[in-house]
C-alpha cells in the first residue's frame, strides 16, 4: 500500500520465487535469497544495481534449486554452457 506522498508504507511485502513465481510467504524457513554484485575489471563492487534471485523452500526440498539457478543464471547472461 502506498500513502499520498507514493512511499510504501507496507510493514511486510511479501517475496516470489524467481524460478516458479510462486508467494514465498513468511514461515516459509528454507527459502533463500541470492544477490549477485555488479563488479568491474579489476573485481570490486561498482555499485551498480544487483541481481537478485529469490527461491522458494518447495524448489530447495525437490532438489531442484541448482537446475533452477543454472537455468536463470544463463537468462540474465551470467553462465555460459559453453566450453
Amino acid at each position: 500500500m502506498q500513502n499520498d506522498q507514493q512511499q510504501i508504507v507496507d510493514l511486510y511485502i511479501p517475496r516470489k520465487c524467481s524460478a516458479t513465481n510462486r508467494l514465498i510467504t513468511a514461515k516459509d524457513h528454507s527459502s533463500v535469497q541470492i544477490e549477485i554484485a555488479t563488479v568491474d575489471e579489476n573485481g570490486k563492487i561498482t555499485g551498480e544495481k544487483n541481481t537478485i534471485f529469490a527461491l522458494a523452500g518447495f524448489m530447495r526440498q525437490r532438489g531442484e534449486a541448482d537446475a533452477c539457478l543454472n537455468r536463470l543464471f544463463a537468462e540474465k547472461d551470467l553462465l555460459s554452457f559453453s566450453i
